[in-house]
């Protein structure tokens, strides 16, 4: 079961539709959920949505950032990409760069995420805010030319974020991803 944090983006039920798609159950809940509510229901992974806010305004939509840390393996989506940025100190540029559109995903290491994939791909972004920096135990997986950190894993913290929306069809690989 994986289960879709909703931080107020458009895409958290086209998210939890293409998890289903796999063959895998999928519940979307509010991003405030507690982490006794996700101990309760066990679920083997988390995806953290996209969103409209920054993750630098006032009332963001947040969630407790010791879900980062129980081993479930995250998957941060735009926002949630951000959002996982912030927590574990990288640095989050916010607001300078407003992107939506049709991008060309520059693939630097596969890693786990982007297993498959070419050196090049069509993605779909769609944000405000950009992770800039990362901790060295972090790794940098793809980029786009307006975007250096596109995709990013850590597998020993099952931490994982892509600043693209793989769940619509305009990013053609994102169910592989």
């Amino acid at each position: 079961m994986i289960l879709v944090l909703n931080f107020g983006g458009q895409y958290s039920h086209l998210i939890a539709r293409r998890v289903r798609e796999l063959g895998v159950y999928s519940e979307i809940l509010p991003c405030d959920v507690s982490l006794k509510e996700i101990g309760r229901l066990r679920p083997d992974g988390i995806v953290l949505s996209g969103g409209p806010a920054s993750v630098y305004e006032h009332n963001a939509p947040i969630m407790d950032k010791k879900i980062l840390d129980v081993g479930i393996p995250v998957l941060g989506i735009c926002y949630g990409l951000q959002l996982i940025g912030k927590f574990i100190k990288g640095e989050v540029l916010g607001g300078k760069l407003k992107e939506f559109g049709k991008k060309e995903l520059h693939v630097k290491k596969n890693g786990k995420l982007l297993k498959g994939l070419s050196k090049k791909e069509q993605v779909w972004m769609s944000h405000g805010d950009l992770v800039t920096k990362l901790p060295k135990d972090f790794d940098v997986l793809a980029s786009t030319d307006t975007c250096k950190i596109a995709a990013f894993e850590n597998n020993a913290k099952k931490l994982y974020g892509i600043q693209f929306h793989a769940e619509v069809v305009h990013t053609p690989k994102g169910s592989q991803i």
